[in-house]
């Protein structure tokens, strides 16, 4: 009976780890954009994120989002919003604001640097299918340049030299690009906002992000056999390996989901909102 106990609380472990990297999209999209127009004004700062320029730039969206969002699972959706958000605020947040008392600021930024540098065949893929070949050239030229010169990514000398930024694109935009539209709206647990296109969209990335495949891979360093937990050792591995992602990522914004959604008067309609005017506005661009 432990053991049956042991493997189920195991699997929750790790289906939240392995899915909780996309979640809070309206943030992760709000975030790249506030990243690209800082790089591209008079002067730049490496300065925490300014709250303000968060909600700013969300008001701006909001002023052209007047379509109606196709929404059949509200019900669900508004359930499932509320569990992810008890799980941010109870268990991913207080771990994060952890890691980030304990891990100096240039240790989180260099696991932010090496994590953003595996994901180059991602960007490379779906800018290549998206006919954009100078940026996938670009992404190509980073990748080389910050996995050598960059330590494996640790630093990004392709940005501080060259100044080029990584052309952030997924498979779910590719879709869109081709004119496939969203469908449906969709909360899916852990991972939260997204619709039918971005969902469906996941297991392609998934398939070509190399954080993905310690279990298939046959030259594991170390070697580990066995089981424990009721999980492979490389499935251990692989599970480490995104809780340190995940959580870095996360002690990065330390504050800024609280700033998204303190004005909204009911959470789900806000974060399905926001996503999906994220969504089309980085399929336009």
């Amino acid at each position: 009976m432990l053991i049956q106990s042991s493997k189920i609380i195991s699997f929750f472990v790790i289906i939240s780890f392995f899915l909780h990297p996309l979640m809070l999209n309206p943030l992760f999209a709000q975030e790249e954009s506030n990243e690209y127009a800082q790089t591209h004004s008079e002067s730049e700062t490496d300065e925490e994120f300014d709250g303000e320029e968060f909600d700013d730039g969300f008001e701006d969206e909001f002023e052209s989002g007047d379509e109606e969002i196709f929404d059949p699972l509200s019900g669900y959706n508004s359930v499932m919003t509320e569990f992810n958000d008890g799980f941010y605020i109870f268990v991913l947040d207080p771990v994060a604001r952890g890691y980030e008392w304990v891990m100096p600021d240039l240790a989180q930024r260099g696991v932010k640097n090496f994590f953003h540098n595996l994901l180059f065949p991602i960007r490379f893929v779906n800018n290549a299918l998206q006919l954009k070949p100078i940026n996938a050239g670009e992404e190509l030229f980073r990748f080389v340049l910050n996995s050598t010169v960059g330590i494996f990514g640790l630093w990004d000398p392709a940005k501080e030299w060259f100044g080029l930024e990584a052309h952030e694109e997924d498979f779910g935009q590719t879709l869109g690009y081709y004119g496939i539209g969203g469908g449906f709206h969709i909360v899916l647990p852990f991972l939260g906002p997204s619709n039918l296109r971005d969902m469906f969209s996941l297991y392609p990335d998934m398939q070509i992000d190399p954080v993905y495949y310690f279990d298939n891979r046959p030259y594991n360093f170390p070697k580990m056999e066995g089981e424990y937990l009721g999980m492979s050792r490389q499935s251990l591995q692989q599970t480490n390996l995104l809780m340190l992602k995940t959580v870095n990522q996360e002690s990065l914004r330390i504050g800024q989901y609280e700033n998204l959604k303190k004005d909204a008067i009911e959470l789900y309609p806000f974060l399905r909102d926001v996503y999906e005017q994220n969504r089309a506005k980085l399929i336009e661009e």
